[in-house]
């Protein structure tokens, strides 16, 4: 029997908040573990700048053992835009002197920030990097054709991030219960460019039509601003609970009755796939990748961006229309199980895998 090829990921600590290290956890302990030697390099940790500098240092010490001792014959990285792009340059260029193929997994969504705002060394830089690099993923069509304008010779894939499928959910009893709840959920930065400029005027409005609804903002990021802007009344129907991960955020997905996304960018974010596995109606915004996500009003309702209206509007029709909240959670979930299974996911990626090895 050969051996199984050696396989370099670069990733986030698992406890980092955030979807990519939400889409690593999946990796581990999963068929690409199985079929392939992976070995899992940790290159990014949350904390201060100093500790991320530490563990970026302590990710090229440990990578260079790897390239004398027992070099891989894949480097696969996840990337975003911004300081990941710059932390993962040192691995790429180590890779490169070896003539080691880099799949680069890229994860960003402001584009604007690393490209489009900056200036021609800047932007050299960038489209040399992505061109260097034998296979870049993106996460969506949209996003291959953004990636493609800005470096035309890079060899891009689609891959969409995953979900984990909860079938239980769809239980009579269970359906019973959530709908009851009338529990809005939200997963997280609390912050502009994840919507919450639109958190106020949506539970207003929501609670004007539906007093008894609930919302619950689970991430990380001050709340204090939201609060102090709700009357006592509406602040009991609000909670926010800080970044939950594992069984906790599992059980605020099982038992809320409709996701609430109101993103201004994304790439193809993992909290709307995980809402989606939990059998959750979405209300999202048309950005990015997310309507390759949620393509149509089957599983839930695309607003454009900032339009608080249209949000508490769809809010408020699932809230009191269990026939419509009903079939878009159904629909919701078998979305995510027909399109955006993990299994799906991974053969797509060891697919990739051989196609560079050969």
């Amino acid at each position: 029997m050969p051996d199984k090829k050696k396989i370099c990921m670069i990733v986030p600590e698992p406890s980092v908040q955030g979807g990519i290290a939400s889409v690593c956890s999946g990796y581990y302990d999963s068929a690409l573990t199985r079929d392939y030697d992976v070995v899992f390099l940790e290159s990014y940790c949350d904390g201060s700048k100093l500790k991320k500098l530490w563990k970026a240092l302590g990710c090229y010490v440990r990578f260079l053992r790897l390239l004398r001792r027992n070099p891989p014959d894949l480097v696969h990285i996840h990337s975003s835009f911004g300081p990941s792009f710059f932390r993962k340059l040192p691995i790429l260029k180590l890779a490169g002197r070896r003539g080691i193929p880099v799949v680069n997994h890229i994860h960003g969504s402001d584009l604007k920030g690393l490209y489009y705002s900056r200036g021609p060394q800047r932007r050299a830089l960038v489209r040399r990097t992505y061109e260097a690099c034998d296979r870049l993923v993106v996460l969506s069509e949209h996003w291959r054709k953004e990636i493609q304008r800005i470096a035309p010779r890079a060899d891009i894939r689609v891959i969409g991030n995953y979900a984990v499928i909860h079938p239980e959910v769809l239980e009579e009893s269970r359906m019973k219960e959530r709908f009851a709840s009338k529990q809005i959920l939200f997963l997280g930065m609390l912050t502009p460019a994840k919507g919450s400029d639109t958190f106020v005027p949506v539970i207003r409005a929501v609670l004007r039509d539906v007093p008894d609804a609930r919302f619950v903002f689970a991430g990380a990021g001050e709340p204090a601003a939201f609060l102090n802007a709700l009357t006592q009344k509406e602040r009991e129907q609000v909670s926010f609970p800080g970044w939950i991960r594992g069984a906790q955020k599992e059980k605020a997905l099982a038992e809320s009755a409709i996701f609430f996304f109101p993103s201004q960018m994304e790439a193809f974010p993992m909290a709307v796939l995980e809402a989606m596995g939990s059998g959750l109606p979405v209300v999202t915004t048309r950005t990015g990748g997310i309507p390759d996500i949620v393509p149509d009003a089957s599983a839930g309702t695309l607003t454009e961006v900032g339009d608080a209206d249209a949000m508490a509007s769809a809010l408020t029709a699932l809230l009191t229309d269990r026939a419509l909240w009903e079939r878009q959670s159904r629909s919701s979930l078998a979305a995510a199980k027909e399109r955006f299974s993990l299994e799906k996911h991974l053969k797509q990626l060891e697919a990739l895998y051989e196609e560079v090895l050969r």
